[in-house]
């Protein structure tokens, strides 16, 4: 069976979810499909920040990095049960960058953020020079006679890509996960794709936000004038706490890359990242190289010192950049371009580059392109609207308490994960439970059962990994067993 809806959206990542939802709100019919899991690719192997891009103004990328900056504003006040206020540490090496050059390029990027008048809300500080009070920043150091301390945003990644995803089902928007997409063919009155297991749609329009896939998916639509795409891996480590605090650390590379240090799960902290041109998307891999190279930059710097053994986790994305001809990947933009080919009047738009950062407003354009060449009427609509479970009554903290009050047999941490994974979905998601036994299963870590069925039924929740690394975080958490205890509940009960 055929069905008719206005748009079809191949992907799920950042850009595709955040598509799904803009069409959505804006009362279309709305269908995305997704090879794999919702954020199974590169939106879930960034380095979890939201931020303008500081590095981006050295390549004069002015504009990318101010939209970024407001949508940074924007995600911060629509989620702050997955995103947090984050004071980041650059220690100055005078050898790579002058210190005028850095200080220049920190006002400059709290000015194109309006921080003056956004730092008074107590939520993002305008940054500073690195001072003798700051103990705690300097301590875990091996040298800092100077630097500077800036603000940007830690994000949950796949987190956010899912509540996009989320949002727009709740708004009518069918999520197939798991769903290939294999071809689509365009007559004058629309669309017809072809979708794994013989599901055919008709669709008025066509979105490819495949990401790193988006030329494979341009071919299957037939379209010829394929955009020039530099794939870049990024690849990550994970190291046991090389420091107290909750605070990040920003390194200035001899060849001029960035590397960040963050707190991560389970008293660890992520190190990242690298680019490396790749040829395909396929399956990347971390290599030895790049480990090299994340724990020399670490050990460089820390006086804690770390080596290949203890690496605890690790992950490698790819990045699909836009081709801009500088034949360097640390130059190559960030920023996205989008491409309409409305032949016969039947629009399809290709969407190549961006950055999870400016996800909504890339889908807002998005929308407005399609919306021209549709003849349909587009309001934007997210631009104030909260994330689902963002509509905190107050502080995490405060919400923590109530959970507990609510709750009583949470243990605290699980309480604080649950409230930074879900915010107020967390009512939905243990409205019946009023004991520790209704929670049912325990997989260990703080998973139960209940969480479990939540994610299963909402969520797409499909695989043990899908729950252990995508949804929750915990895979650092849980016993050894986890996975496959999971698993077979799974089988077992979907």
């Amino acid at each position: 069976m055929t069905s008719q809806i206005d748009l079809l959206i191949v992907g799920g990542g950042i850009n595709g979810c955040a598509i799904a939802r803009e069409a959505a709100l804006n009362g279309w019919s709305v269908m995305l499909v997704e090879a794999d899991d919702i954020a199974s690719h590169t939106s879930s192997a960034s380095t979890k920040l939201i931020h303008g891009g500081l590095r981006y103004l050295e390549n004069y990328e002015f504009a990318m990095v101010r939209h970024a900056l407001e949508e940074r504003r924007l995600i911060l006040d629509a989620a702050p049960h997955i995103v947090s206020p984050l004071n980041i540490v650059l220690p100055h090496d005078n050898t790579i960058r002058p210190w005028w050059m850095v200080r220049a390029g920190l006002l400059l990027y709290d000015w194109l953020a309006g921080l003056g008048k956004f730092g008074a809300s107590g939520k993002l500080a305008s940054s500073r020079g690195l001072n003798k009070r700051d103990h705690a920043f300097r301590v875990p150091l091996k040298t800092a006679s100077s630097g500077f301390v800036f603000s940007d945003c830690a994000v949950d990644d796949s987190r956010l890509t899912l509540l996009n995803a989320y949002d727009a089902a709740r708004a009518g928007a069918q999520i197939r996960t798991r769903t290939r997409f294999v071809s689509a063919t365009r007559d004058h009155k629309g669309w017809t794709a072809t979708l794994e297991y013989n599901l055919a749609v008709r669709a008025r329009a066509i979105v490819n936000a495949a990401g790193p896939w988006v030329s494979i998916a341009d071919a299957a639509m037939g379209k010829n004038d394929l955009q020039t795409m530099k794939l870049v891996k990024g690849s990550h480590i994970v190291l046991p706490q090389l420091y107290d605090g909750d605070h990040a650390y920003m390194f200035q590379q001899p060849d001029r890359r960035i590397v960040f240090a963050i707190p991560w799960e389970n008293d660890t902290t992520m190190v990242g990242t690298t680019e490396e041109s790749v040829e395909s998307a396929d399956q990347p891999k971390i290599s030895a190289a790049e480990r090299t190279y994340l724990l020399q930059a670490v050990n460089d710097r820390f006086l804690r010192q770390s080596r290949a053994e203890d690496i605890v986790y690790e992950w490698a994305g790819v990045r699909p950049l836009v081709d801009n001809d500088t034949g360097d990947d640390r130059t190559t933009t960030r920023d996205y371009r989008l491409s309409l080919d409305s032949d016969n009047g039947v629009p399809a738009l290709s969407v190549y580059g961006g950055k999870i950062t400016t996800a909504r407003y890339l889908a807002e354009e998005a929308l407005e392109i399609l919306g021209e060449a549709m003849g349909k009427v587009v309001t934007p609509v997210t631009r104030g609207r909260p994330f689902p479970g963002g509509n905190l009554p107050g502080t995490r903290a405060e919400m923590v308490a109530t959970a507990r009050t609510r709750w009583p047999f949470l243990q605290e941490d699980n309480a604080k994960r649950m409230v930074r994974s879900y915010g107020t979905l967390m009512g939905e998601m243990l409205q019946t439970v009023t004991s520790a036994q209704e929670l049912g299963e325990d997989f260990g870590g703080g998973l139960f059962e209940a969480e479990v069925r939540w994610l299963v039924s909402q969520e797409w929740a499909r695989t043990a990994e899908d729950i252990l690394w995508r949804r929750t975080k915990l895979g650092l958490s849980v016993p050894p067993d986890a996975a496959v205890r999971l698993t077979a509940w799974l089988k077992a009960n979907t």
